[in-house]
């Protein structure tokens, strides 16, 4: 297809949903049950225009989910305004870990029993579809740095923290199939598990807030690095990622916490008085009264991260439409497995919530309707898209390749259809069920 023809329907596609954005938020939907339908009709089964073929084009889809779930994952740590100390961090690290590990074993014995897979493939589909989704779960996510929210807050740190902690799994499951030297058991828990992301967690969280410190000391003593935020969004994301590969750790983690990092050098106003964000900023005071804000002492930090998150949430969305109509796409190039539908129904309505209740065993903060919803917001998509195309990448054999592509692009469309579809009404339930508890 030639470049004019791509211009043509990307400019289409943007200029819609452009136009179409604010009606878009008022349907009960999720926008990547459009994008998803979009994809598919410009795939090979539509007016195939678009011929992303996993098998062939591996390489170019893992760069693409992997920039795509880096870009989600800075976003979510800089929305993330709960203090590290505060015990609402107990319900992720529950829900990331232990209640990971859990659905990773529940569909391991799944896949063994009820597809037929060795029990080297079935944990590596387990090891694929464990994280949970930070890309698509926007609907879900903390609405700003201040909200408290435990069903929201948990959703969205888990989704921020299970994607690093998957990679070491992904990688055990390679090991036992022989498709990458983990060195042994002891070697990969103590390189792969703890290392990996005890130092992912500790390099991200050291250069967002170095560099966030820098910025804020450059700005408020002397008036420079204004501006460019952009870039600065960029460079801290890419920088971080880099030093956590070199350094053998999870990369994902580490731009999770830079921006966690980065949101906590926030400096508050001592008026008390919400800052305008910074878009209204530059169109109230123009340029000149923008400098004046970001330079404030007590402004700048909540100046930078506001318009560093805004930048960024705009990466967030562009990265969404791209993937999930790519995964569209991707649907023409593989089947229906016959018992797709069962493994569906035992993932979403047995290992999730199975998994997510014993996890939470103990816990007496979280009430039964936000356990209710966490059980079932366990949303897959472009974490497991990465992993997909990750273990292809690493030398599956074809058939075995065609069949977890099968499972796995089943899954996450399953999972964008049905979650897409209640997010809205399930959400606006919990909400108004909350108003009347407290009152």
């Amino acid at each position: 297809m030639s470049f004019a023809i791509w211009a043509l329907v990307a400019g289409a596609i943007l200029l819609t949903m452009a136009l179409l954005g604010t009606l878009l938020e008022r349907l009960p939907l999720s926008p990547g049950i459009l994008y998803l339908v979009i994809g598919y009709a410009l795939g090979p089964a539509g007016w195939a225009l678009m011929a992303p073929d996993p098998l062939l084009h591996s390489v170019e889809l893992e760069t693409m989910a992997e920039i795509a779930l880096l870009i989600s994952l800075f976003s979510i740590g800089l929305k993330l305004g709960v203090p590290l100390r505060d015990r609402r961090w107990y319900l992720p690290l529950r829900l990331a870990f232990p209640s990971m590990a859990l659905t990773v074993i529940f569909v391991t014995v799944i896949s063994v029993f009820l597809l037929g897979l060795p029990v080297g493939a079935a944990f590596l589909l387990a090891a694929i579809l464990a994280p949970t989704d930070p890309v698509l779960a926007s609907d879900v996510q903390v609405e700003h740095s201040s909200d408290r929210d435990r069903l929201r807050f948990g959703l969205t740190a888990e989704g921020g923290l299970n994607d690093g902690a998957a990679f070491p799994l992904v990688l055990l499951a390679l090991g036992l199939m022989g498709l990458h030297d983990f060195g042994g058991i002891w070697r990969w828990f103590a390189v792969d598990v703890v290392w990996s992301i005890l130092g992912g967690l500790a390099i991200g969280g050291a250069l967002g807030a170095l560099i966030g410190k820098l910025v804020l000391y450059l700005r408020t003593r002397h008036q420079e690095a204004v501006g460019l935020d952009e870039f600065l969004a960029l460079g801290l994301i890419a920088i971080a990622f880099g030093v956590a590969q070199l350094s053998m750790t999870s990369g994902f983690l580490a731009v999770f916490t830079a921006g966690l990092a980065l949101q906590r050098v926030k400096a508050h106003s001592k008026s008390g008085k919400p800052l305008p964000s910074a878009a209204k900023v530059t169109m109230i005071l123009g340029a000149e009264g923008e400098k004046e804000i970001a330079t404030d002492v007590q402004h700048a930090g909540t100046y930078l991260t506001d318009a560093v998150l805004s930048f960024n949430g705009q990466l967030e969305r562009l990265a969404e439409l791209v993937v999930v109509m790519v995964a569209g796409a991707m649907l023409s190039y593989t089947y229906f497995p016959e018992r797709a539908i069962w493994f569906l129904l035992l993932l979403f309505f047995v290992a999730r919530p199975l998994s997510v209740w014993l996890g939470l065993l103990g816990a007496t903060s979280v009430s039964r309707d936000q356990r209710i919803l966490l059980s079932w917001f366990g949303i897959r998509g472009v974490g497991s898209l990465f992993y997909l195309v990750y273990a292809i990448n690493h030398g599956l054999p074809a058939p075995l390749a065609n069949e977890l592509i099968a499972i796995t692009l089943t899954t996450v469309a399953a999972s964008i259809l049905l979650h897409g579809i209640s997010v809205t009404p399930l959400m606006a339930l919990y909400a108004t069920r909350k108003t009347r508890s407290r009152q």
